[in-house]
């Protein structure tokens, strides 16, 4: 990280428009490289971008502001600039959209400060493969049904697991009629797809909840998808229409304080999962132990009848990939390493017995 802020902010997005580029959406790789340009000029981005300059990548804030243009385009509320988007049938040509990129933050200004402080949330459904592999195989090994509970759960597609169909060879699990499909994704093994897998009770914690089951919370989620990612935009909007006929609880809350509470609370004859994915980074190693702490604390009160799991789905310590699929267990307090994955569209190596 540089010590000048505005160089740190320009090389920041410079990353930005290089991974845009690699990931399949040129159109936005050339709109951060004009807004390195207006940065490094002192122009108005470098205005509004100025407090948060010191930041590091991770925060992603002009990524914040792009998104939120995006959804504007897709509630129809900036044509001009939707002539020029490609996840709505525009040309693509950054040059043409730079200007009134650059009109619509002067224009926009609460809403450009309201997408400041919000975080960027994807709610990568591909996750759910390596998700779902774990809660297959929880149910066999409890032979009881699941109570998920989900940190970080952003709109909670990932807590509407049974909406979607997930298939490796002739064998599969889940809604044989969504659209929402994942065939051939296991490498190795799979999972235990005979598992008795029921799912009786859905609840989640997020700083920024989502409620996608509404038109705004739905396009929120579609506005960080980048325009080229297609096969991308239409697996999420498959998966929020899948979304909206299940009712989850929702709560936003402090991850820490909400672990603490219903980690604890358990009815007998069901599982309690408490499971995340790509969530641990975001927390600071404080959260992370007390989170821990409060899952030992209460897999010591566990019983076969009413047990406790913890599922993540996260990078090992001190490394950036591969993403490790581990659960522990209570009453015993088992821990084991069931499958190895990816961040986003990755195939999953399943290591455990199918």
């Amino acid at each position: 990280m540089s010590s000048d802020p505005r160089a740190n902010l320009v090389a920041n997005i410079r990353v930005q428009a290089h991974g845009c580029c690699r990931s399949g959406s040129p159109f936005y790789g050339a709109l951060f490289d004009r807004m390195a340009d207006d940065v490094e000029r002192l122009g108005p981005f470098w205005r509004l971008l100025e407090p948060f300059a010191p930041e590091p990548f991770g925060t992603v804030r002009p990524l914040r502001i792009i998104g939120a243009l995006h959804k504007l385009v897709l509630s129809g509320d900036a044509p001009a600039l939707a002539l020029h988007f490609p996840s709505v049938g525009g040309d693509g040509d950054a040059t043409a959209a730079w200007p009134m990129v650059v009109t619509m933050i002067g224009e926009r200004q609460a809403l450009i400060a309201h997408a400041l402080e919000r975080p960027v949330q994807t709610n990568e459904v591909t996750r759910s493969v390596g998700l779902v592999g774990g809660f297959l195989w929880l149910a066999r090994e409890a032979q009881l049904p699941l109570a998920l509970r989900e940190i970080g759960c952003s709109g909670g597609l990932n807590l509407r697991i049974d909406r979607y169909w997930y298939q490796q060879g002739a064998r599969g699990w889940g809604d044989a009629t969504s659209r929402v499909r994942f065939v051939d994704w296991f490498r190795d093994g799979e999972p235990p797809f005979d598992a008795p897998l029921r799912i009786v009770d859905r609840r989640g914690c997020d700083r920024f909840p989502i409620d996608v089951t509404t038109d705004d919370g739905a396009t929120t989620l579609l506005g960080f998808v980048w325009p080229g990612q297609d096969e991308r935009f239409v697996l999420l909007r498959d998966a929020l229409a899948a979304a909206r006929p299940v009712p989850v609880d929702l709560e936003q809350a402090d991850a820490v304080d909400w672990v603490g509470r219903v980690a604890r609370v358990r009815a007998p004859g069901t599982m309690t999962v408490i499971y995340h994915s790509i969530v641990w980074q975001y927390l600071d190693r404080g959260e992370r132990d007390r989170i821990v702490q409060s899952l030992h604390d209460a897999g010591s009160s566990a019983t076969r009848d009413a047990p406790l799991a913890w599922l993540r789905l996260e990078p090992p310590a001190g490394a950036q990939s591969p993403v490790e699929l581990r659960v522990t267990t209570w009453p015993r307090g088992d821990e084991r390493l069931l499958a190895i994955a990816g961040f986003h569209r990755d195939p999953v190596r399943w290591l455990a017995d199918g």
